[in-house]
């Protein structure tokens, strides 16, 4: 019993890193189709979507039939408690990639203003925490996550220079209002991502040491 569940905890995390993997890959896409007005590059990450929705789905119905099946304990049952918790934070993830395709659709014939504010550096910010929780999920240890919360607030005031500059645009030319709408409620999304990264983190955490924290 207790291999077998060794090998059931080794599937299952396999199974929540691709996940990952999917989602940081939508995200990624949906920023550069935002940058190089792609939109076929933005349509291959709506048709993701679905494939994202499957795998969330599919995962839980496992880690819930370990529990059932296997009556995990200790390290066991936390790894599978940060498990179902991390695929809701992945999903959403997935969604914002989705959002952000969809507004480079809208947007794939208007020229951008001045490298659209600081979003693909944002975006990548953004990727690299959730990079960094994945690996230490992958690996079982804390050292990725050690500065978490100073890269938090970074991904905060990136986001509140993003707004403060797109409000400078609107009121330099109402033409540009809707584009830089646009551009705040990216950074808004990739500022929720930064915010799921950290959830990731905490439960990455807790898998590990057994104990709870909240970064923020």
């Amino acid at each position: 019993m207790g291999e077998i569940l060794v090998g059931k905890i080794k599937e299952l995390k396999s199974d929540v890193l691709d996940m990952g993997k999917l989602a940081v890959t939508m995200l990624k896409d949906a920023v550069e189709a935002l940058k190089s007005q792609n939109t076929q590059l933005a349509e291959t990450v709506l048709d993701r979507k679905t494939e994202i929705a499957r795998m969330d789905e599919a995962i839980e119905e496992k880690a819930l039939r370990m529990i059932a099946l296997y009556h995990p304990v200790s390290r066991d049952m936390r790894t599978i408690a940060a498990a179902l918790k991390m695929i809701t934070y992945l999903t959403r993830i997935g969604r914002y990639a989705k959002d952000i395709a969809k507004t480079a659709v809208l947007l794939a014939n208007e020229p951008h203003l001045s490298k659209l504010v600081e979003i693909p550096y944002m975006a990548d910010k953004v990727v690299g925490m959730i990079d960094d929780a994945l690996t230490a999920f992958e690996n079982e240890e804390l050292a990725p996550l050690e500065n978490f919360a100073e890269r938090d607030d970074e991904i905060d005031a990136l986001y509140y220079s993003i707004f403060r500059e797109s409000i400078t645009y609107m009121m330099e030319d109402a033409k540009n209002i809707t584009k830089c709408i646009h551009y705040i409620i990216i950074a808004r999304y990739l500022e929720r991502c930064g915010d799921h990264a950290c959830k990731i983190a905490e439960k990455v955490h807790y898998m590990v040491t057994g104990e709870h924290i909240e970064i923020k």
